[in-house]
């Protein structure tokens, strides 16, 4: 019992933590678009159907970069917001960097089977756990008293706002894919943009 009261309470070491398996996530998700073979390029023409083809690979490079960058600040923002971890906070954490460390392999899927809707699915899984884990954090970090005490009015409302808004929108982008893979992922990238650069006309209007 007495090691469970001292165990995981390093936030600086979460940080630490997260902040080297994302930037490993983000350098192996790029490592599946290679460089057409030299041999196969005899002409400016051979060189443009090849990069052409490197298409779906550069398109879930984008995507899952972006995941990586939003997922990467949401984390960020509450751990700011914490005065001390836990056992129970560190192994959520953990969880959620386990989900972070799956996305270059559903991202490689993705590009391989980019027209299979398993592979979607897959893929928006993927992002499922890494939203809920992010929603359990900040629930169980509220609930154990973990946070700070100087924390504005109005933002657990908004982390939690935010996140089930966005995984809302991601599941109705999954689901487009039903029609077409690449709506479905010309859909999810707009979601991803807009919760990336959009204006936080909506948080200052709130007066968070």
């Amino acid at each position: 019992m007495a090691y469970n009261v001292i165990a995981g309470r390093s936030i600086e070491r979460i940080n630490a933590l997260s902040d080297g398996l994302f930037a490993i996530a983000m350098t192996l998700i790029v490592l599946d678009v290679h460089v057409p073979p030299h041999l196969s390029i005899l002409t400016e023409t051979d060189l443009a159907h090849a990069l052409g083809a490197l298409a779906p690979q550069m398109v879930t490079y984008l995507m899952s970069f972006l995941t990586l960058g939003i997922f990467w600040v949401g984390q960020q923002a509450q751990l700011n917001q914490f005065k001390h971890a836990d056992r129970d906070l560190t192994w959520i954490q953990l969880g959620f960097l386990a989900a972070v460390a799956v996305l270059p392999f559903t991202t490689h899927l993705l590009a391989d089977f980019i027209t299979f809707k398993v592979a979607m699915a897959v893929y928006w899984l993927n992002i499922l756990a890494l939203g809920a884990l992010l929603y359990a954090s900040w629930s169980y970090a509220e609930s154990a008293g973990l946070v700070l005490d100087d924390t504005a009015p109005g933002l657990a409302r908004a982390i939690r706002r935010r996140i089930v808004s966005a995984q809302t929108f991601y599941a109705v982008g999954a689901l487009l894919c039903l029609v077409s893979s690449y709506l479905s992922i010309g859909v999810i990238v707009m979601i991803q943009l807009y919760y990336a650069v959009a204006p936080r006309w909506r948080e200052q209007r709130h007066g968070i």
